[in-house]
């Protein structure tokens, strides 16, 4: 707790303590009392509405000393005032030149006016500051008052809405470019048919051999189809289709489907459950697909054979679906852009199997982590509600009061 006279010493204004000394002599004791009283009262008013907002304050110093701060602005930078009480704020905040700053120095203040940074410690946040020199106010104050916002959530949704936006483009860009794909696919079936028709009315041993190049030719199209339709469906997915289904059989029909390439690539492929896994609410195909894009992306990824560790988990609001390798492991600076659309470290690669892994996953109200490390192997996991934890709002019925119902089925 911060002792009291320092609030009065360095939160009151000049003008006000002169007039409360000239006051005192002529304030007998009762009265002194009561005013006393009252300013404890006010103290302590104050010190709780600072500590109750959620914006951080830090009041300074003239040399740029933290002389106050609430508890958001503890939270926010990790600090506790018994420690940090008299440590200059540089160490803290290291992105400004706070003697410049206190010194009202023109192009130094118009750039931290208003200021947005990203910090990382006590944990990665977006914090909008802007910070006030008391000189401003009055010439015979020092110091500055510094106030802190969190602005990370707001970050997220802005990047939520870009990403949308960015995948609404993609979407119409590759279903314009499919069906220019798939008018001459049609053509090329029809063409083909006409000439199967075609080689019925040629020699025998002439029929044989272009017939066998048609048939080749029919299979290549059907697989190109194929393709564009499993392409947009997954750039276009139809909402999911809930169930209570248990994913570890998700998972081994999953698995069974890539067992020839598994085996292909001298993957070792081990399964275990943490305790009792409950169902989940999925749609089971979409769900599959999420499995298959990472088991065929980790055995890619241990070229020369591994092991592959799938760990299943819950607590009591997700059921958990761990996916490690051994492979080489994913570099830092290329973790942030993993799901971002047609970023790919594979040859072959589309780069769209990440984020439609992702997209599902967050229609499903999941969420998914990574972790990786340098020749150490990479780790997928993907969380996805218990079914039991699932709730929906409930539209009113005409002339029904509003209500709110707790249902297990799908919405």
């Amino acid at each position: 707790m911060i002792a009291p006279e320092w609030h009065y010493r360095d939160a009151m204004k000049t003008g006000f303590l002169d007039k409360l000394v000239e006051r005192l002599d002529r304030l007998d004791a009762g009265s002194l009392q009561t005013q006393f009283l009252r300013l404890a009262q006010e103290k302590g008013l104050l010190e709780t509405i600072f500590h109750a907002i959620q914006e951080g304050v830090i009041v300074l110093e003239g040399e740029g000393r933290i002389s106050y701060a609430n508890r958001a602005a503890e939270k926010l930078l990790g600090f506790s005032m018994e420690q940090a009480e008299g440590q200059p704020i540089k160490r803290y905040l290291r992105e400004v030149e706070w003697d410049r700053v206190l010194d009202l120095d023109a192009e130094e203040w118009s750039r931290v006016v208003s200021r947005e940074i990203e910090i990382s410690y006590p944990e990665r946040r977006f914090l909008d500051f802007y910070i006030v020199p008391l000189r401003a106010v009055s010439e015979r104050e020092k110091g500055a008052v510094m106030i802190l916002r969190d602005v990370t959530r707001d970050r997220e949704s802005e990047s939520r809405t870009i990403e949308s936006e960015r995948l609404q483009a993609i979407t119409l860009l590759a279903a314009g470019v499919a069906h220019e794909i798939g008018n001459p696919l049609n053509s090329l079936t029809i063409h083909l048919q006409l000439l199967e028709r075609e080689l019925a009315h040629l020699p025998e041993e002439t029929r044989t051999s272009l017939a066998e190049l048609v048939s080749v030719s029919r299979r290549e199209v059907e697989r190109l189809d194929q393709i564009i339709t499993q392409f947009l469906r997954a750039l276009r997915p139809s909402r999911p289709a809930f169930e209570r289904a248990p994913l570890r059989a998700i998972l081994d029909e999953t698995l069974e489907f890539l067992r020839h390439e598994i085996a292909d690539r001298d993957v070792i492929v081990e399964v275990d459950e943490i305790g009792e896994i409950p169902n989940a609410l999925v749609d089971r195909g979409q769900i599959k697909q999420v499995f298959f894009n990472i088991i065929r992306n980790a055995i890619q990824a241990m070229q020369h054979g591994g092991v592959l560790r799938i760990t299943l988990s819950s607590d009591d609001r997700f059921v958990a679906v761990a996916f490690k390798d051994t492979g080489p492991g994913i570099p830092a600076d290329e973790l942030g852009a993993i799901f971002e659309p047609y970023f790919t470290t594979k040859n072959e690669g589309t780069g769209l199997g990440l984020m439609i892994v992702q997209r599902i996953v967050r229609d499903h109200g999941g969420e998914i982590e990574v972790h990786s490390e340098p020749n150490a192997g990479t780790t997928f996991t993907v969380f996805l509600p218990r079914d039991e934890r699932r709730i929906r709002l409930l539209r009113a019925r005409a002339g029904d009061a509003p209500a709110a119902e707790a249902e297990g089925g799908a919405p």
